[in-house]
C-alpha cells in the first residue's frame, strides 16, 4: 500500500507538494479548533444558568459572581460576569456590558475556521493546475514524439493528471466536511451564549429590587 502511494505521489509530481502542505495546514486548524470548541469552552450551560438563578433569587449578586468565577472560564462566564460587575447601573448598563464582552469573546469561537474553506478550494484548484499540466504533456505527446516515446510520455501525462486530481479531492473534501463541522458548533455555542445572555439579563431584571448591589459597589 504504501509503495503504491509512493509511486502516485511521483506520478503526481511537483503538484503533490503544495496539495501536501495545504492538507498539513488544514489539518493542524481543524485539530486546534477541535481542542477549542469541544474542550477548552466546553461548559453546561443549563447548570450554570440555574447556579446563577438560585444565588440571583435570593439577592446575592455577588455569590453569582464568585459562583461564575468558580466554573470553568469560558466565553459564556466572562460575558456573564461582565454583565453581573454592572447590575448597580441597571439594564442597559448590565446589556451594554455584556455586548462589550461578546465583542472580545465570540471571535475566539470563530478564529481561523474561515481559512478552511479557502484551504478546500486551493486544494481543489492546485489538483486541476497539476491534471492541466499532466494534460499539455499528453497533447505533446501526441503531436511531437516518435512513436518509441510516445507511450512512455502518455502514461506520464496521463498519471500526473489523474493522480493531481486524486490528491487535491482527497485533502479538499476532508477539510471541507471539517470546516463544516467547526461551523456548526460555533454557531450552536454562539447560540447558548445569546440565549444565555438575554436569559440573564431577564433574570436580573425581574429580581432587581431584592439585589443586593451595594456589595457590588463596593469591590
Amino acid at each position: 500500500m504504501f509503495e503504491d502511494f509512493a509511486h502516485r505521489v511521483q506520478e503526481a509530481g511537483f503538484f503533490a507538494i503544495p496539495i501536501f502542505l495545504t492538507g498539513a495546514v488544514g489539518g493542524a486548524i481543524i485539530i486546534e479548533r477541535l481542542i477549542v470548541l469541544w474542550g477548552r469552552t466546553r461548559l453546561n450551560k443549563d447548570a450554570v444558568l440555574a447556579g446563577l438563578r438560585e444565588r440571583i433569587f435570593r439577592g446575592d449578586v455577588m455569590g453569582g459572581i464568585r459562583f461564575l468565577s468558580d466554573q470553568p472560564q469560558s466565553p459564556l462566564t466572562r460575558i456573564l460576569k461582565a454583565g453581573l460587575l454592572e447590575v448597580r447601573h441597571g439594564e442597559e448598563e448590565v446589556q451594554a456590558a455584556m455586548d462589550e464582552a461578546a465583542m472580545h469573546e465570540l471571535p475566539y469561537l470563530e478564529k481561523r475556521t474561515g481559512y478552511l474553506s479557502m484551504l478546500s478550494n486551493v486544494a481543489t484548484l492546485v489538483g486541476l493546475v497539476g491534471t492541466v499540466n499532466g494534460m499539455i504533456g499528453v497533447f505533446k505527446a501526441v503531436a511531437s514524439v516518435s512513436a518509441a516515446d510516445k507511450s512512455t510520455m502518455l502514461s506520464q501525462g496521463i498519471g500526473e493528471a489523474m493522480n493531481c486530481t486524486f490528491f487535491g479531492l482527497a485533502v479538499a473534501i476532508p477539510i471541507l466536511v471539517g470546516f463544516s463541522i467547526l461551523q456548526g458548533r460555533t454557531q450552536a455555542l454562539q447560540d447558548d451564549i445569546n440565549s444565555a445572555v438575554a436569559s440573564t439579563v431577564n433574570l436580573v431584571m425581574r429580581n432587581k429590587d431584592k439585589l443586593n448591589v451595594s456589595a457590588v459597589e463596593e469591590t
